[in-house]
């Protein structure tokens, strides 16, 4: 006999099960970062694995996916280092303009707003320092510094490797009726994590040339470096956009004169934007979770307050694992519908129905 509990007893249990799950997730970081970009990917690479599997042994086709993303890696960052270089022909220039743009802006703030210099100098410490210790978690503990260069490598084989074994304690650990279910869950969540990363990166792909194009039109110094930075900054939903436009619009305040070109890089990204949320993400992406965008923002927030600048990447495809698992169990389906964009309109009707009948109760 199946027991249902009050609200008022639920409600604690949850948040405390919620508090427990955060700290867990917030001591073990240095291990699970890692472990989760693994996952990602694995799930990633491993159609090309399953490919390369018919016509050598299991390990051999791994290592050699593995192998081939490196390649692409290595590529994408011998690219940016090149243009990197050219970022910093024109840095003295740069450091003299933003100089004089801060002595300008301090003078502004303390004649308009009252805000002395000292007070000033030490809101921008204060902020750098907390800038700092978001970052900071990214290579903290003694782990930090080699997820990147072994533990990374390592978990990413290890899981490719023994998939088979992983499945299959997913399958046994749940009873016989549920194994279907168990199975439906785990195709669809491969299925939306190949589709979201795909997807992702064909999308970052064509916005950093149509974010290079434009800046090379405009006359953007480190044109095609600021247009790449702009479209990898593009994959955190919303924050992200704002930062990559403020980006050559800094640059060309701190290389040219008026106010012309910066208006033009705004009305040039914004129709990049535009293109990229309702032309790129619905066609390209077509990831088979959708979640919306309040959740989405408030999400990439907690990650970047849990696990810093991974925890913003990594936050969008666990929540949209979150939201297969939800739409998959009956208690939990709610959960799912609040994470999703589709907005319900039969309890909008009931509402309107209920405020006409309030009204026309008050009326008479």
């Amino acid at each position: 006999m199946n027991k249902s509990y009050p609200f008022y007893i639920k409600a604690p249990v949850i948040l405390l099960g919620l508090v427990i799950s955060v700290y867990i997730l917030s001591v073990l970081r240095d291990v699970l970062v890692p472990l989760a970009f693994s996952a990602l990917i694995a799930i990633l690479l491993n159609p090309l694995s399953v490919r390369l599997e018919r016509r050598m042994p299991r390990a051999l086709a791994i290592g050699l996916s593995m192998l081939i993303a490196l390649a692409v890696l290595m590529g994408l960052m011998y690219f940016l280092s090149s243009q990197i270089a050219h970022f910093f022909d024109n840095l003295d220039a740069m450091k003299q303009k933003l100089v004089e743009l801060m002595h300008t802006l301090q003078q502004w703030l303390e004649h308009s707003f009252g805000i002395t210099t000292q007070k000033q100098v030490q809101m921008l410490n204060d902020a750098a320092n907390s800038g700092k210790a978001m970052i900071g978690q990214t290579l903290s503990g003694v782990l930090g510094v080699l997820s990147v260069v072994f533990l990374i490598p390592v978990y990413t084989f290890l899981i490719m490797f023994y998939k088979m074994l992983i499945l299959n304690f997913l399958y046994e650990v749940f009873s016989e009726e549920n194994k279907a279910k168990v199975g439906e869950i785990l195709a669809e969540t491969k299925a939306a994590i190949q589709s979201y990363i795909v997807g992702l990166l064909i999308e970052t792909g064509i916005v950093a040339v149509m974010n290079s194009v434009s800046l090379l039109l405009l006359g953007v110094p480190n044109a095609i470096l600021i247009g790449v930075i702009g479209a990898i900054l593009n994959l955190l939903p919303y924050i992200g956009g704002i930062i990559a436009i403020a980006l050559p619009v800094l640059m060309v305040t701190l290389t040219q004169d008026g106010f012309t070109t910066q208006l033009l890089i705004i009305a040039a990204y914004a129709i990049i934007q535009f293109i990229d949320n309702n032309i790129l993400v619905p066609r390209i992406v077509s990831s088979k979770v959708e979640i919306n965008a309040l959740i989405s923002i408030v999400i990439v927030l907690l990650g970047a307050a849990l696990w810093g600048v991974p925890g913003m990447f990594l936050s969008i495809p666990f929540i949209a694992v979150l939201k297969i698992v939800f739409d998959r169990i009956d208690g939990l389906k709610p959960w799912g519908k609040l994470l999703g964009d589709t907005v319900p309109t039969e309890h909008m009707g009931q509402i309107k129905r209920m405020r006409r009948k309030r009204v026309a109760v008050a009326k008479t």
